[in-house]
């Protein structure tokens, strides 16, 4: 930790954010080889996830906007990952879902990911680092504190 952080050292929020900053910088890294980034890839997840999503649908698990998902959702189409098509029950809604190559994708940056966070969290040792992983799921699936 540099010396100008020491007096932040024991504050919650900056330790959070930098640790944030400094496996997202990891993850990137490994996940350029695929040509997704962080972003891209919780997209390719989200649509392997159960029915087939429309856009909104998929923007609202992953807490976007919409103008942000039609952004990341054309960025993929783009580079053939995704395929967006009218629903046959709801001509209104886009459905979006993975192509061959979308798949193929998904499952190497997976594994790309997986490896950096376990490198990321090797430090804490295996039981710790799940525990840790555990208590950030309990922190963010309790009720909001009130102020």
């Amino acid at each position: 930790m540099e010396r100008d952080a020491e007096p932040l050292a024991s504050r919650l929020g900056y330790l959070l954010k930098h640790a944030q900053l400094k496996l997202n910088q990891a993850g990137g890294r490994a996940l350029a080889p695929f040509g997704v980034d962080g972003h891209e890839l919780a997209v390719l997840v989200v649509l392997t996830t159960g029915e087939p999503l429309s856009q909104v649908e998929a923007a609202r698990q992953l807490g976007v906007d919409r103008t942000t998902m039609v952004a990341l959702v054309d960025g993929l189409e783009e580079r053939g990952l995704v395929e967006r098509h009218r629903s046959p029950q709801d001509r209104r809604r886009n459905i979006v879902e993975l192509t061959e190559t979308g798949r193929s994708c998904l499952r190497q940056a997976e594994q790309a990911r997986l490896e950096v966070e376990r490198r990321f969290l090797a430090p804490l040792g295996e039981a710790e680092a799940d525990r840790f992983v555990r208590s950030l799921q309990t922190l963010l699936s309790a009720p909001d504190a009130e102020e």
